[in-house]
């Protein structure tokens, strides 16, 4: 069911929800106890100062004024003074000692997050659009943040001034406080009122942040295509329209707080009025004195402007709500590939063995079924089939970037989900189509799957793969910076890049999603060459686009429909007419020829 925010029902903070978000919250807040007990007091000594002003005001009108005592005025006067100033050092101090508690939390959390995001599997990454999350990181903490640095503050000083205010009002006259409590009924109905509207509407502004955000990224992302297509008109109109649901959901808000605000102050203006009119009465008919309607009247003042306050504040409590359940939603996310309890690490060699391999996504179809399938130690196989067969998804397997849903995949006798994460991923090392690089210099990004590797092993890698002059002639040499995304570098260094850092990692088994379908011919030739170099002496798998690659390989194995269906040699398969010989007549006739030659006799392909 959905909400005219747009909001699903089960995403609505309700009072329980509101509770368990405030539990989990101070239960986060207790290693900052210190800091806390710091805040607190200081709190509490602003509020006492605030309230003692209309006190001693009282007593100078009272005892000083009317009753002629002149030492008793300028007593006070010179109390009030003295408190002005304790009251502006412990205003600073409160808000420098919640400011520190409050950033130091966010801090913590945004790492807390980012660490929970690097452990979460590609399926969490394949449904969730990236924007989504990143609003988690960006928008959602930054939510919290006018609350942090405002909000907390006034929240807790302002709840403890209201609280005893009416205590003192209460001591001071029961009458003039009773008449002043008549405005309390229409401000709890208003305020449950303006919470159920205001939950619904930021809650729904979460979510189109979210939405716009993926949008954003989406469009940055695809960039080149958007221009190449000449698409600008129609990605600004999809953009404006994400930009008018958050709009709109913005808009429900500020309605409701439209009408919330007025009537506070409405209760507020009220209640002077009562305790000037009725005060008056009452200091005529000698049950009260002037002192006491002066103290009413400067406590009312200062206590309706909290209640003004946290009518304001309502807004940023029921933003950060709605943003810490999101959050919270993300850390309670289970991460899908674990180390399990007394894991042990994999053999430095062995046959990789697939038993009874199935595989579907999330709830739907099954995508790999009944994969069999042993790999020996040192040996090069091809996977071939047609797009969409689950030859990477078999791959991703075999690395444990996911679990299988049925049977088992080994490596040296030991099923891989027993295996530490550690000695998994030292073992075991999928090499995406497209080098991926992060910003930073060449020799980070080769040195990413081994951080403690020194510059001597960083560039015994790359002349492994005799590529170390290559990179060692730019200007900066190894230290030359790659920029975002490798940007400063061709597809082919990159791919390069990716191959020096598997072959720092050295791993027994290595699974290639093929490196050189994306690279020109002049290109290809180094980066097979390197490629070559990198694949001796260990078990590869190669995720093979062209049939040049499978024609090279000890043996091809055929997936399709999620299924194994044929595995053997090259030359066997070709001679057995079956499916592997039908794709390569075909590739044949559709590449081959274009360079003039068969695959695996010389041909750059």
């Amino acid at each position: 069911m959905w909400l005219s925010g747009g909001v699903a029902e089960e995403d609505r903070l309700d009072a329980a929800a509101t509770r368990r978000v405030l539990r989990r919250t101070l239960g986060l807040l207790r290693p900052y106890r210190r800091q806390t007990v710091v805040a607190v007091l200081a709190i509490v000594g602003f509020v006492l100062t605030q309230l003692a002003g209309p006190y001693i005001v009282r007593i100078a009108i009272d005892h000083g004024v009317t009753g002629g005592r002149e030492p008793v005025l300028w007593a006070a006067v010179g109390a009030y003074a003295a408190v002005a100033g304790l009251n502006y050092v412990l205003a600073r101090r409160q808000v420098a000692a919640v400011g520190s508690l409050g950033e130091g939390f966010l801090r913590d959390l945004r790492i807390r997050l980012f660490a929970h995001l690097q452990r979460l599997g590609l399926s969490f990454h394949d449904r969730h659009p990236s924007g989504v999350v990143v609003s988690r990181l960006t928008s959602d903490v930054d939510s919290m943040q006018e609350l942090v640095q405002q909000g907390l503050l006034m929240l807790v000083s302002n709840v403890l001034l209201l609280v005893l205010a009416l205590v003192l009002l209460a001591g001071a006259s029961l009458v003039l406080t009773a008449a002043c409590l008549v405005s309390v009924p229409l401000l709890v109905w208003s305020s449950r009122r303006f919470r159920r509207a205001s939950n619904a509407a930021y809650i729904a502004v979460r979510d189109r942040i979210g939405s716009m955000l993926a949008r954003l990224s989406e469009s940055l992302n695809g960039i080149r295509v958007i221009q190449a297509y000449a698409r600008e008109p129609v990605e600004v109109a999809r953009f404006g329209r994400a930009n008018d649901e958050l709009y709109a959901a913005h808009m429900t808000a500020v309605r409701a707080q439209a009408w919330y605000v007025p009537t506070v102050e409405a209760c507020g203006v009220f209640n002077t009025a009562v305790a000037v009119g009725l005060g008056g009465w009452l200091v005529l008919h000698d049950r009260a004195t002037v002192g006491t309607v002066a103290f009413f009247v400067l406590t009312l003042n200062m206590l309706f402007e909290p209640i003004q306050q946290l009518s304001q504040l309502f807004n940023v409590v029921q933003s950060a709500g709605a943003a810490l359940h999101k959050i919270y939603e993300l850390l309670d996310t289970v991460p899908e590939i674990t180390e399990r309890p007394g894991a042990v690490d994999l053999a430095s060699r062995g046959d990789l063995v697939l038993e009874g391999v199935g595989f579907a996504y999330g709830e739907g179809a099954p995508v790999l079924a009944g994969v069999d399938l042993v790999v020996p130690d040192g040996e090069r196989l091809a996977l071939v089939g047609p797009t969409g067969a689950g030859k990477s998804t078999l791959a991703k397997l075999v690395a444990r970037l996911y679990d299988p849903t049925e049977g088992r995949v080994s490596l040296g006798g030991t099923d891989v989900r027993r295996a530490t994460l550690h000695s998994l991923r030292q073992r075991i090392v999928l090499m995406p189509q497209e080098g991926f690089l992060f910003a930073g210099t060449l020799r980070d990004n080769v040195r990413l799957g081994r951080p403690d590797a020194t510059d001597a092993e960083v560039e015994a890698a790359l002349g492994r793969l005799g590529i170390l002059e290559r990179f060692e002639r730019l200007e900066d040499g190894l230290d030359t910076e790659v920029r975002e995304r490798g940007s400063r570098l061709s597809a082919g260094e990159k791919q390069l890049v990716s191959l020096a850092r598997a072959a720092l990692v050295d791993p027994p088994v290595l699974i290639l999603d093929e490196a050189t379908s994306s690279l020109d011919p002049g290109t290809e030739v180094e980066v097979e060459a390197a490629l070559e170099r990198l694949s001796r002496g260990r078990t590869v798998i190669v995720i093979a686009h062209r049939l040049s690659s499978a024609a090279r390989a000890d043996r091809v194995a055929v997936v399709d429909a999620g299924r194994l269906v044929e595995v053997g040699s090259h030359a066997t398969l070709v001679a057995a007419g079956g499916p592997y010989a039908a794709l390569y007549a075909a590739w044949l006739a559709g590449v081959g020829g274009a360079y003039g030659g068969e695959p695996g006799g010389g041909a750059p392909g």
